[in-house]
């Protein structure tokens, strides 16, 4: 009952025909001073809020004290801790790995994957990213490293003479204070940027930009896995193109792959992925999912332990794993100025792939990330880290992949970091191998979004473009470039599209109070005398002349200072619009506008019409126009005279009254403004009266503070709805050639009865 009732309700509205002014009038718009208050206004309104503004301040700037006492320990104590020991191991020889990366000593990666997370548990807003080191971050760091402190820099002497011999302490010494002060730096950019709600950025990060850059980033991980994979030794490349060049190395060094390491790797991957099946297969009936990778390594080290895979195979294993903390210590201040573009790239990419990794997996489990916290949250993981010569951080695919399949809930997990970095002598004997086997087994969900390039194929073509031009950009020029150009290309396509907006003429669904597009509704009908032209975008500067030739075209208007050509439809907008020397050449309509297409139009020339009688113009159409092609047209283009548009008087002009719906402005600027009073004061010139419909209050408050209206254009001409303005149209000239609206003809379950 309820949904037949839904189906076939019905509603009787009775109103007068609402313009502007009388909306006004009736809703008793507030003024623009009591909207807008005063800044005194608003800092005494802060001071009497203060200690409320303090609590959600301290509440959204710690979000562990919102979640923390809600935390129930029955439904997430058990997924948090094997989720914690898998990642809390995947931590310990990723940070050793990706402190050579960086070109730092191992035990500084260690140190990089707990202080950074600790912080991000107090300030983080996602709970399945792990906060860590990551492979092309680490890379970036290396470069710096090396850069500022090179091999030749730290040569030893031997009395007068220099040797080959490097000074590994001294070397590394200065190496992590470059990679500290970095790190500060970048962080201390990335907390500025969040305070002053720079995180608006994730927002551009549209769903297709993130898939694409993930699936991209996954494909750099990979490829950094594969020297563990192989047992090879590629060399590392940096920049542009550094993913093609690795991969070219790693390919040409197969042949003198490492068998023993390839088979550890195949065994493990096979093991994994037949592991991980049987686990979706039963997790319907496990209460907790089954720790896959928790396994794989506990037997990975048992095995490599009593076969002593490292000295009788060569396998390469994680090695000695020192125990102890670091104490803190000031970075040197004065490698800032040598630093702050790497350190501003370093915070850019980093945050990218935070909010990324954060948004995926809160649309995947339905929670919402804060973009400008996450900023603060890594920011001040990387500040405070710094201090603990800590080297750039943020979240590892690999590493968040595992704790969300793990069944890791929330950030409560990293607490286990603590006892897993006094347990890591355990795990020295672990091949590295294995590792990158889970790395590589895990990356496969990001691999699945390859199946978005045809998704979006089906449903839209434009974000298909800007899923590949990310893939591709990302792939090509690493991701921090890459990052840049797929923002860039992203925000080039929402231009584009306001730029490049669909134009319609509207007619009415019989019996409602519906318009839509003529074009591409069978059933919708034009209003006699009345067009009403739309745009699918708002007016602005950028759009402001195509809105006005798309206006000219739609309107078959042959009086806007070019010369038009005769032709019907597609005839007429394949030929160019050329404006004349010698003044505005005017056409006339020879047959009226009919649903198939538009009026046919002809040469005018003679001199002015007699505004005052309507018999010029039969004879003019019957003996005195000359059309394109004819023996005359040589000659036409110097026997034109310029006629005014007022000369043209109450001629035979089908149309009196054209309805601009701009439902679909948010904000108009001044270019479209200027454009807007044009359209008024020419169509006026041949007694065509202008509307708009549909204004919202910020559109009507720019037309106001632009000066926009005036004695001849006033908010009687800006109606509530578009069916306003048609029903004051057809009454207020439609009596004089057309018949006055008939309610009667809206013979539907929806009627409306509007009274002057």
């Amino acid at each position: 009952p309820m949904d037949s009732t839904r189906r076939f309700g019905k509603y009787r509205v009775e109103r007068e025909v609402l313009d502007e002014q009388r909306l006004e009038e009736i809703t008793q718009r507030k003024a623009y001073s009591d909207i807008h208050r005063s800044l005194t206004e608003q800092l005494r309104d802060s001071l009497r809020c203060t200690l409320p503004k303090l609590k959600r301040g301290v509440m959204s700037s710690l979000p562990v004290l919102y979640w923390l006492p809600k935390y129930s320990v029955w439904d997430y104590g058990m997924p948090d801790l094997v989720s914690g020991i898998s990642v809390g191991i995947m931590h310990l020889p990723q940070g050793m790995a990706y402190a050579l990366l960086a070109s730092l000593p191992p035990v500084f990666g260690l140190y990089t994957s707990l202080y950074p997370a600790l912080i991000y548990f107090f300030f983080g807003t996602s709970r399945h990213i792990s906060i860590g080191t990551f492979t092309v971050l680490s890379i970036m760091v290396g470069s710096v490293t090396e850069r500022l402190a090179p091999d030749v820099d730290f040569l030893i002497m031997n009395g007068t003479n220099i040797t080959s011999e490097v000074d590994i302490a001294a070397r590394d010494s200065f190496r992590v204070q470059v990679a500290a002060a970095t790190t500060v730096l970048g962080g201390l950019i990335q907390v500025l940027l969040g305070v002053v709600k720079f995180g608006f950025v994730g927002t551009y990060l549209s769903e297709p930009l993130v898939r694409a850059y993930t699936t991209a980033a996954a494909a750099h991980a990979v490829v950094a896995q594969l020297k563990y994979i192989f047992g090879v030794s590629p060399t590392r490349f940096s920049g542009p193109l550094s993913l093609v060049y690795t991969l070219k190395d790693v390919c040409s060094l197969l042949p003198h792959t490492h068998l023993p390491t390839l088979v550890v790797s195949a065994v493990t991957m096979a093991l994994l992925i037949a592991a991980k099946e049987l686990n979706s297969f039963l997790s319907p009936k496990l209460p907790v999912p089954i720790p896959v990778e928790l396994i794989t390594i506990v037997a990975g080290t048992l095995v490599s332990s009593y076969a002593h895979l490292n000295s009788n195979y060569t396998v390469s294993v994680v090695g000695e794993i020192p125990s102890g903390l670091s104490s803190p210590c000031v970075p040197d201040v004065r490698l800032f100025g040598e630093v702050i573009g790497d350190a501003f790239a370093l915070a850019i990419v980093g945050y990218a792939i935070s909010i990324s990794l954060g948004k995926t997996f809160a649309i995947k489990h339905g929670y919402k990330v804060d973009s400008n916290q996450e900023l603060v949250a890594l920011g001040l993981s990387n500040a405070v880290g710094g201090f603990f010569q800590c080297f750039s951080v943020c979240p590892s695919m690999s590493r968040s992949l595992i704790q969300e399949s793990t069944g890791g809930k929330t950030q409560v997990t990293l607490i286990v970091l603590v006892t897993i970095l006094k347990l890591g002598t355990l795990f020295q004997e672990l091949p590295k191998a294995i590792l990158a086997s889970i790395v590589f087994v895990n990356l496969k969900g990001m691999f699945k979004q390859y199946a978005d390039i045809v998704t979006l194929w089906r449903s839209s073509k434009i974000d298909l473009v800007v899923w590949l031009v990310t893939w591709v950009s990302t792939m090509l020029l690493n991701l921090d470039l890459g990052l840049a150009a797929s923002i860039t290309f992203a925000l080039f396509t929402v231009i584009f599209r306001t730029q490049m907006p669909t134009y319609s003429v509207l007619g009415n669904v019989p019996g409602t109070e519906l318009y839509v597009d003529l074009e591409t509704h069978r059933q919708a009908r034009e209003i006699p005398g009345v067009t009403i032209f739309r745009s699918s975008a708002t007016v602005y500067f950028a759009n402001a002349d195509l809105y006005l030739e798309a206006l000219k075209k739609k309107e078959d208007v042959g009086f806007w200072g070019d010369t038009c050509i005769e032709g019907t439809g597609s005839e007429r907008e394949d030929q160019a619009w050329t404006e004349r020397e010698n003044g505005t050449v005017f056409v006339i309509p020879t047959t009226p506008r009919t649903p198939d297409g538009p009026s046919r139009w002809e040469y005018l020339k003679g001199g002015a019409p007699d505004s005052t009688s309507l018999g010029w113009m039969s004879e003019l159409q019957d003996g005195d126009t000359t059309t394109l092609g004819s023996s005359s047209e040589d000659t036409l283009s110097r026997d034109l005279e310029r006629v005014s548009l007022g000369s043209l008087g109450k001629w035979t002009w089908d149309i009196h009254s054209i309805i601009l719906d701009l439902s679909t402005a948010n904000f108009i600027d001044i270019v479209a403004i200027k454009m807007m009073k044009n359209v008024f004061q020419d169509f006026s010139e041949i007694d065509v009266d202008i509307y708009m419909a549909g204004c919202q209050a910020s559109v009507v408050e720019q037309l106001e503070r632009s000066e926009f209206f005036s004695d001849s254009i006033t908010k009687r001409h800006l109606f509530a709805s578009v069916h306003d303005a048609v029903l004051y149209c057809l009454n207020h000239r439609g009596a004089s050639s057309f018949p006055r609206y008939d309610p009667s003809l809206c013979n539907t379950p929806k009627t409306e009865n509007y009274s002057r």
